[in-house]
């Protein structure tokens, strides 16, 4: 075994988990082990047991060549960590890896012909194939005439039919596959097939005028392959609103103008109907302006209409916006209001200013005429207080804010 006690339990569940039977495992991936298998064997051919007494544990334990130190050294760097599939095959063929390394290497050297091909049956030799390892398909050039690859060559699977390079065909690849012929050779061996002229299906040479016959879409005159116009035949179809366009050997179907109901090519000037939203001007669809031709196109209140092509939309005019489907004036605030007297003059200002003050005079000298003497000393005293402040900046100013309502 490869693992000591510790590893065991381990070792238990990976064998447990594992329900993929050795049978279906991949040609591919035993070959891949296998390769890696070796490439251990040489990184570990001149290493010994390390440590101590090398020469007493060789003598006493056995050579390191042949121990079951090295072969786990080999098989803990044979599969990467992330290789699935390596790692579930290298855990059912161990008591086969054992079995070779301890007792078969010096009968069969090559452990992938002994494990892959023999033993577990996943590949076969070269040139053979299928479950029973049957013998593909040969000719004088080898397997597939040399021109080609057997299908599952190799593996246990695949049907063993050739599978021909490009240019090849037939049973064994021995033919010149359509758009290629055979080349003139020089001396008796067999000369390779190069490619025809581009719309020749087959040909004697690769000028255009040595076709023997065409490809699809094209039609021969005079050894010459000339292409077939689709679109004026009945070979063309077409969908609704489309047109055919005319291309080597085949043709494509492309959409009308949108100032179309149907067309005969490119343009709005090769309709056969107009869409609705255009009128025939001359032989051209073109659009009709509905905002400058109806009386009325948007009959909302403040809306504006809108031409684009084919057809037009309402929207609200400037300054407008649509609320609750009705086009309002759009109020944008301007900054704090205005007090009550912002636009008036400064003169204006003053002669105002001027009346306010006649005014409390006169109403301080009527209560004084009475006789009060508390109105008399009121009256006295605030002519004095006020033709004092009027002269004053800062009574001015205050009067000022006063009657701009500041």
């Amino acid at each position: 075994m490869w693992c000591d006690r510790s590893s065991l339990p381990l070792l238990v569940i990976f064998c447990q988990l594992s329900v993929v039977r050795v049978e279906t495992a991949p040609c591919q991936t035993c070959h891949k082990l296998t390769d890696s298998f070796i490439k251990g064997l040489a990184i570990t051919a001149t290493k010994n047991f390390g440590g101590g007494n090398t020469a007493w544990e060789e003598e006493k334990l056995a050579k390191y060549a042949r121990s079951e130190t090295r072969l786990l050294e080999i098989v803990e760097g044979a599969c990467e960590k992330t290789d699935f599939e390596c790692n579930q095959l290298l855990e059912q063929i161990e008591d086969q890896v054992e079995t070779w390394w301890f007792h078969r290497q010096q009968e069969a050297p090559d452990l992938f012909d002994w494990l892959c091909i023999e033993e577990l049956r996943l590949c076969c030799p070269p040139g053979r194939y299928g479950p029973q390892c049957k013998e593909c398909l040969s000719g004088p050039g080898g397997v597939c005439g040399g021109l080609g690859r057997c299908e599952g060559e190799g593996t246990r699977l695949g049907d063993g039919e050739c599978v021909c390079d490009p240019g090849y065909s037939g049973q064994l690849c021995q033919n010149c596959a359509d758009g290629y012929y055979r080349e003139k050779s020089s001396n008796h061996s067999t000369a390779a097939c190069a490619a025809c002229y581009h719309s020749c299906k087959k040909c004697s040479g690769p000028q255009d005028y040595k076709c023997l016959d065409c490809k699809p879409g094209w039609i021969l005159h005079d050894n010459k392959c000339v292409d077939t116009d689709e679109c004026g035949t009945e070979l063309a179809r077409c969908p609704t609103n489309t047109y055919c366009h005319n291309t080597d050997g085949s043709y494509e179907c492309r959409g009308c103008d949108q100032a179309c109901v149907g067309c005969m090519g490119s343009g709005p000037a090769r309709c056969k109907k107009c869409a609705r939203g255009y009128r025939l001007k001359g032989a051209k669809c073109v659009d009709i302006d509905e905002c400058s031709e109806r009386a009325i196109a948007c009959p909302g209140l403040n809306e504006a209409c809108i031409n684009e092509e084919g057809s037009f939309h309402c929207d609200c005019a400037e300054g407008f916006v649509r609320r609750d489907s009705i086009c309002v004036e759009n109020k944008l605030p301007t900054g704090p209001e205005k007090g009550l007297f912002d636009d008036m003059t400064e003169d204006e200002v003053l002669v105002l200013q001027q009346m306010f003050f006649g005014v409390v005079i006169c109403a301080l000298a009527t209560l004084a005429a009475k006789g009060d003497m508390v109105f008399t000393a009121i009256f006295i005293g605030g002519v004095a207080a006020m033709a004092g402040y009027w002269f004053t900046e800062k009574g001015d100013y205050m009067l000022d804010g006063f009657l701009k309502g500041r």
